[in-house]
């Protein structure tokens, strides 16, 4: 056990390295703020949509109180096969001019398709008027200035893709909790990541890009056979061609907001539908970056199963997951205080254990088991 032990504190120490790094990173970024919409371009907002008759109610609300101008603002809602109430949820919306209604099985014949939503934002797009596309979930909430923002940052800096801020918004079970947490840290890489141009990071909830780029790039061809990435694959393939009109938009206007997964089985699919793409990216930076992470936990998890009768032996495995709390603190602790949720920071030495046997276990079945997701089952 103490090969295993030097091996894990090898790792800790490149760990550890990574962690500071992200964090400096982070901080360098700057805030961008907006006051009057300083831009001229005409937004479409693309929302895909299935069995989210819960949801996108709140979704769409929350885009028709947009600041930005009235008239340079279009949303359109991707019906998805939905089979609950999702589709007279979005008409009882239609009687707003700025909302427009997509069902995908008008436009399909194919119902095998690998990456439904993909071609839902394919169609959305190919029928949209707006020359820059943003790109949210039915299920989350976008913030008065979010547009505004965008469309500025597009302006000011010419960016051709803009990735941005996404919460979780966090409640008292521990279930989201962790997912708050968790997914903290993954935004704080995201943005270190994407202002040091080290690789192509982003989530679908809050996106933005140029629509000529996404036609320039071929749009989803190459990726159209892989059930999710339709956000972080086609950032990578807007990076090869514009890689110096990559931004991500820090500012507190601009984090758009999404509920936590109901159940644990929820929770679990979700991040096996996340790793399943771990190693379909053309940039293999992303790929041993996640296997270097994914080892670490792994030998951390393998330590403890394989000292579970050994009183000292378990005792050296908290003190190497209090080594590794110490580590993630400061970086997550910064990136909390962005959210608004740094009292969550309180119960993040307790959900390390939790955390490190969830990588291990999404990561492997991401690679090797199918999953569901909105009742599809998929890969």
């Amino acid at each position: 056990m103490q090969v295993f032990f030097y091996i894990i504190l090898f790792f800790l120490f490149g760990y550890a390295f990574l962690i500071d790094y992200y964090r400096r990173s982070w901080n360098q970024i700057p805030l961008f703020y907006s006051g009057t919409p300083e831009a001229k371009t005409r937004i479409t907002v693309i929302v895909p949509a299935r069995n989210e008759e819960k949801n996108i109610a709140d979704c769409l609300q929350s885009l028709l109180k947009q600041s930005y101008p009235q008239e340079l603002l279009e949303i359109i809602v991707v019906n998805d096969h939905s089979t609950d109430h999702t589709e007279e949820v979005i008409r009882s919306f239609l009687n707003h001019s700025k909302i427009k209604l997509i069902n995908l099985h008008d436009y399909i014949n194919d119902y095998n398709l690998p990456a439904y939503k993909k071609k839902a934002i394919e169609i959305g797009i190919a029928q949209s008027s707006g020359e820059f596309i943003l790109t949210t979930d039915a299920d989350c909430v976008a913030p008065s200035q979010w547009a505004n923002l965008m469309a500025t940052m597009h302006a000011r800096l010419d960016a051709t893709f803009i990735a941005a801020p996404v919460r979780i918004e966090d409640g008292s079970s521990i279930l989201s909790v962790f997912q708050s947490l968790d997914f903290i840290s993954l935004q704080g890489i995201t943005g270190a990541a994407v202002y040091k141009k080290l690789y192509s990071m982003c989530n679908g909830a809050n996106l933005g890009y140029q629509k000529s780029a996404f036609y320039e790039v071929g749009g989803f061809e190459g990726i159209d056979k892989i059930a999710s990435g339709d956000d972080m694959l086609l950032m990578h393939k807007i990076y090869k061609k514009f890689p110096q009109k990559i931004f991500f938009l820090k500012s507190p206007d601009a984090i758009v907001s999404t509920r936590p997964m109901t159940d644990w089985k929820s929770l679990l699919n979700q991040r096996i539908r996340w790793a399943s793409k771990a190693d379909q990216y053309d940039d293999k930076r992303i790929f041993w970056t996640l296997l270097f992470v994914y080892l670490l936990n792994f030998f951390l998890l393998f330590f403890l199963v394989a000292c579970f009768w050994n009183i000292q032996c378990a005792i050296l495995f908290f003190v190497l997951v209090i080594v590794k709390t110490i580590i993630e603190f400061p970086f997550v602790y910064t990136v909390s205080t962005f959210f608004s949720q740094k009292h969550l920071m309180k119960y993040f030495l307790f959900l390390q254990p939790l955390h490190i046997l969830y990588t291990v276990i999404a990561g492997a079945l991401g690679k090797f088991t199918h999953y569901e997701w909105k009742n599809r089952k998929i890969k």
